[in-house]
């Protein structure tokens, strides 16, 4: 886990550009109410923290761009989806509501991907 103290400012950055992306979504989609923004940044900041150790470990077998952004819709496709989906199913939100959020986060996924690939990161000592 050193990789996460190593790479603090770009996982900062792209955790903190997540959040504007996602505040930009959720208005831009009419969301009423205020956003955990406590939860929110400790939620995206440790979900970055994952993408990024993804993003080091991701095998050099295709475009380096390629690899980050794939790597973050495999990590949402494979987790984040089906998780938010059966919860706020449970909870008997509308699936128009499900899928809202679910793009909502594969949105803030590919953002946080991007920047921690413009930043660049620092794999950890071998």
């Amino acid at each position: 886990m050193i990789y996460i103290v190593q790479n603090a400012l770009p996982i900062a950055l792209a955790t903190l550009s997540g959040l504007l992306v996602g505040a930009l979504y959720h208005r831009l989609a009419g969301a009423d109410g205020h956003p955990p923004v406590v939860t929110a940044l400790l939620a995206e900041g440790w979900l970055c923290a994952i993408l990024a150790g993804a993003l080091i470990l991701a095998p050099a077998k295709a475009d380096p761009w390629v690899m980050a952004v794939g790597t973050a819709v495999v990590i949402w496709a494979g987790f984040v989806a089906p998780v938010v989906a059966v919860t706020l199913r449970y909870r008997r939100v509308p699936v128009s509501g499900v899928v809202r959020v679910c793009l909502h986060w594969l949105a803030v996924m590919a953002v946080q991907a991007v920047v921690l690939k413009v930043v660049g990161l620092t794999p950890p000592p071998a």
